[in-house]
């Protein structure tokens, strides 16, 4: 049969489950989205730039039922989406990128958009393709797509060009997508060199990332077996419910909060699930990991890479830890509650709660009490999106996740700008759950235009922006050794302003007086399907545990004579003003 390569690939997506594609029409996939258009089952979704597509194509990844995928033109669109495409990356998220590329049946060069895009998107994909025949463009999407989903998942590309798009061409019966593989099953013999090591240890500890995250049922029950506390990476924390007695909190180390860090003061065991150990989860390499390290993470290049493991186990998280639980339940009883433990991680909680609460946020909103007000009214399955910045790690110290609740922030590339086109991507993905969004007002800056996508499509979803001028994660990262700020004002943000111009609905909250009933505003309006710009007068004046503490680790790790020069720089400025 002939068909034409636009047709083909929507095919190929169609029985792969994709229900939205993101990314804006150009002279190069113009044929794509008609076809698109003519599709039943996929919804071509216009957003406003390329960057806040793949965000969105991130979010329904992380917390859809299929894989996002984006839909772009070559050169500038790839280019654009190279931020989110990026932040998938580095956070183990699928993606699948189709991109328009050149004529390939032209002998001219210098043709428009024309770069070597291979080149450009390899250090931040896992494979890319350029198909060159019609017969390959459904089998390739399909070997995209798993390769995108196998061992870690990441965003893989394939260029489909014009011509192939845009003509027919002769293709075979048309395969279907290959039945995922299972996961292999744990080494038998690993695990019970785990089982040996959590037995034999005093004070076991749980350290869980995203890669933990659909195995939250057999953490829970090692995590009681042992009766060891849970500590959770920033993108894991809704890997283990903050309800729970035995959870401690985000991190363990000097940059973790006091809950967790008393809890694994004296941990000599340490299981960690679906975590790199990298730079945030550990707050600069801070923390102190035991010998008795047992790792677990299904790419096997993380281990040793920055803690040493006495033992290995490469795989997906739910089949380790249920051949571990297993292995646990078959020595014998599990160990009886610790009540002194329980009751120490919840008195540690309620302390560094109730300090939060006293400090003096001088007639602006206190972050505790934004957060208490916020999780004593929204539902404990809402979808929490978080962008990068100082509220990042408020929410994490503030905001306890619970229930069937998610959570989903950029991480490890960190990129600003990640949630208000994520938290749109996430209300797509699921319609039926209340859908939020925490963002500084400097990543809101950044990308707060694609609320006129959500307005256009009809998406009930608040932002709440920490507004409060400055760029404060790097200001309060300046302040403390430099004694001053540079390049981290903002200027004037009319939050009111761009909810106007985009069509979304507006509240503010000026102080803690009006957070209950600004937050009860913003949630009537997006139930109405009309996105909310809350406009949240932050006082940003406390700093964090993880600030504090990240700071102080990367301060006692420089060369004497550095510390020496930063302080008596610091002492000079505070001193002459």
């Amino acid at each position: 049969m002939k068909k034409t390569g636009a047709w083909l690939a929507v095919h190929a997506l169609e029985r792969l489950g994709i229900r939205y594609t993101f990314g804006i029409p150009g002279v190069h996939n113009t044929e794509l989205y008609d076809e698109l258009n003519n599709s039943a089952h996929i919804t071509p979704v216009l957003v406003t730039h390329e960057g806040g597509g793949a965000f969105m194509a991130d979010a329904v990844s992380r917390c859809g039922d299929h894989t996002g995928t984006l839909v772009i033109v070559p050169a500038a669109g790839a280019t654009h989406a190279a931020s989110g495409i990026g932040e998938a990356f580095l956070d183990g998220i699928p993606m699948l990128v189709l991109c328009g590329g050149i004529r390939t049946d032209l002998d001219k060069r210098y043709q428009l958009h024309e770069i070597d895009q291979h080149a450009f998107l390899k250090p931040l994909t896992k494979a890319t393709f350029r198909i060159e025949r019609h017969a390959d463009i459904v089998p390739t999407l399909y070997e995209a797509h798993r390769i995108a989903n196998a061992d870690e998942p990441g965003p893989v590309f394939v260029e489909i060009p014009v011509n192939l798009q845009l003509f027919p061409g002769e293709v075979d019966a048309l395969p279907e997508p290959p039945a995922p593989a299972a996961p292999p099953l744990p080494d038998a013999e690993q695990i019970r060199r785990a089982a040996d090591l959590l037995l034999g240890a005093r004070s076991p500890g749980l350290f869980v990332g995203w890669g933990a995250r659909h195995a939250e049922a057999e953490t829970r029950a090692i995590a009681e077996w042992l009766q060891a506390p849970v500590a959770t990476t920033l993108q894991g924390l809704a890997a283990f419910h903050a309800d729970h007695p035995l959870h401690a909190g985000f991190g363990f180390g000097p940059a973790a909060v006091p809950a967790a860090r008393k809890a694994f003061a004296g941990c000599d065991a340490l299981l960690a699930v679906g975590t790199r150990f990298g730079e945030i989860a550990t707050g600069s390499f801070g923390v102190e990991v035991p010998e008795a390290l047992i790792h677990a993470d299904i790419n096997p290049a993380v281990f040793d890479a920055n803690y040493p493991a006495a033992v290995r186990l490469p795989g997906d998280a739910r089949a380790v830890l249920g051949a571990l639980l297993a292995e646990l339940r078959a020595r014998g009883a599990a160990r009886p509650h610790n009540q002194a433990l329980h009751a120490q991680l919840q008195r540690d909680k309620a302390a560094y709660a109730d300090e939060w609460l006293r400090h003096d946020s001088a007639g602006r909103v206190n972050p505790a009490r934004f957060f208490a007000a916020l999780r004593a009214t929204v539902a404990d399955d809402a979808i929490t999106v978080v962008d990068d910045g100082n509220h990042t790690y408020l929410t994490a110290e503030l905001f306890p996740l619970r229930g069937r609740g998610q959570a989903i922030l950029p991480t490890d590339f960190n990129a600003m700008g990640y949630a208000v086109p994520a938290a749109i991507g996430a209300r797509l993905a699921n319609p039926a759950q209340e859908v939020f969004a925490i963002v500084g007002d400097g990543a809101f800056m950044m990308t707060c235009m694609e609320l006129a996508t959500a307005s256009r499509l009809g998406l009930g979803l608040v932002c709440y922006v920490f507004h409060d001028g400055e760029l404060s994660q790097i200001a309060q990262a300046q302040e403390i050794p430099y004694k001053r700020k540079p390049c981290t004002a903002l200027g004037a943000l009319d939050c009111e302003g761009v909810a106007r111009a985009t069509g979304a609905a507006f509240v503010a909250i000026a102080n803690d007086a009006e957070v209950e009933t600004g937050i009860a505003a913003a949630r009537a309006k997006a139930a109405r399907g009309r996105p909310v710009v809350v406009d949240v007068a932050i006082d940003y004046s406390k700093r964090t545990a993880f600030t504090q503490g990240a700071v102080r680790t990367n301060f006692r790790r420089f060369p004497l004579a550095q510390r020496l020069r930063m302080v008596a720089r610091a002492v000079g400025r505070r001193i002459t003003g």
